[in-house]
């Protein structure tokens, strides 16, 4: 290492930083070429060639042609997800029987476990042991 440089140890990891930075930007149109849904399957099959056998080229094509709708369709999934997990969220609070007058959720559940032990109603022992079964 005596023999190398500094500002080569800098161009180096300059080198290595595009190096990656690359792959991430290869690996970033895949994913995008076949999250599209505007495009066919002929289509996908030509970009995804053409940006495997001339990656430079067909990236920055890529990016000229289609740029702008990659952060439209990164927006539209990032919608669907948030909206999937809201929905899971609101299953997983709603009432594990359906109604019929029961708990409509673990935290209706664990206060009424609460005020049962702050009545005097469960001991200490009790109410973690049903409130760990509650949870399980």
């Amino acid at each position: 290492m005596d023999d190398y440089p500094l500002l080569d140890l800098f161009w180096t990891m300059l080198e290595f930083f595009l190096w990656v930075l690359w792959f991430f930007l290869l690996f970033k149109i895949i994913t995008d070429i076949f999250r599209s849904q505007d495009m066919g399957g002929w289509g996908k099959a030509g970009w995804t060639i053409f940006v495997i056998l001339l990656p430079f080229l067909g990236v920055f094509v890529y990016l000229i042609a289609r740029g702008r709708s990659m952060g439209e369709r990164d927006l539209e999934q990032a919608r669907r997800t948030d909206a999937a997990f809201k929905a899971y969220v609101r299953d997983a609070a709603a009432s594990p029987g359906g109604g019929g007058g029961g708990p409509t959720s673990h935290a209706d559940e664990l206060a009424k476990l609460a005020d049962l032990k702050n009545s005097g109603a469960l001991t200490e022992v009790e109410y973690q042991r049903a409130k760990d079964k509650l949870l399980a």
